[in-house]
């Protein structure tokens, strides 16, 4: 209790799953990745069950945060930080000051989220929180779950609407994103929606890069750990070869008629 005292007079808190200090897969460089606490989402794929409840997670501060961040700085040259989960926007309070003091540190910010946090309405205070987190944020990871509605509700237990919207908005306001989708077999894996995925980024202008994150079923013990039960048990992994024909067919469809 005092050390939450001692860390509120410091700025906002926030729950924080945990912290990679060492991370090549999240962003350009090589990466100081804070894992959020607290998702909307329940993927069936998910790595990190034990991300999702909002209550649980280390209470810390920016500047605490930031501090260790700067112990290893030189590593950190030609990366920065990357904001993961978790759904990191569902702390925007707390991640808004967190980027707010890396910039202030010339610090690269990096956000990877589902944006299943974006407000609906255009009016909501939530909406002028993220346009000030956007100020501060110099790449955005949007990670696609899945292109249909009805699947993605199926895959994920909510609808992608809010999603696909936040996607809209950046292209909008022209903010650098790479989009990242998990490949699944007999769930994200088949032409149709990876077309369909395509056709849609081929109207986003703002796109620098599409990564593909094959299957994986790493997250399998986990679930059994946590007394969870593991939906895709019986799914295989995608291969390397299925990855690569993903990424074809969604290149296709971007580049095609153009």
């Amino acid at each position: 209790m005092a050390e939450e005292k001692r860390n509120a007079k410091n700025g906002k808190t926030g729950r924080i799953h945990s912290i990679e200090t060492f991370g090549t897969v999240d962003g350009p460089g090589i990466r100081f990745v804070i894992f959020f606490q607290g998702c909307p989402l329940r993927c069936l794929y998910c790595h990190n069950p034990d991300s999702w409840n909002m209550t649980e997670g280390m209470k810390m501060t920016a500047e605490q945060i930031l501090a260790k961040y700067e112990r290893n700085r030189d590593f950190y040259k030609n990366g920065g930080i990357t904001a993961t989960g978790g759904e990191p926007m569902v702390q925007i309070d707390f991640l808004l000051e967190l980027f707010e003091k890396a910039k202030e540190r010339n610090i690269h910010t990096c956000l990877d989220t589902s944006g299943i946090a974006f407000p609906a309405d255009p009016n909501s205070p939530v909406y002028d929180k993220i346009e000030k987190l956007m100020d501060v944020t110099d790449l955005i990871l949007l990670d696609i779950k899945h292109i249909d509605e009805k699947d993605h509700q199926a895959l994920t237990g909510r609808s992608n609407r809010l999603i696909l919207a936040f996607a809209r908005y950046l292209n909008d306001i022209k903010k650098p994103v790479w989009i990242r989708h998990v490949v699944v077999p007999g769930i994200t894996y088949n032409e149709k929606d990876l077309t369909k995925l395509g056709l849609f980024l081929r109207t986003l202008k703002n796109i620098e890069k599409i990564e593909i994150l094959p299957y994986h079923s790493m997250g399998k013990e986990k679930y059994e750990r946590l007394g969870y039960k593991y939906a895709l048990a019986n799914t295989p992994e995608l291969t390397k070869a299925e990855a690569t024909k993903a990424e074809k067919i969604i290149v296709r469809a971007m580049l095609e008629n153009n």
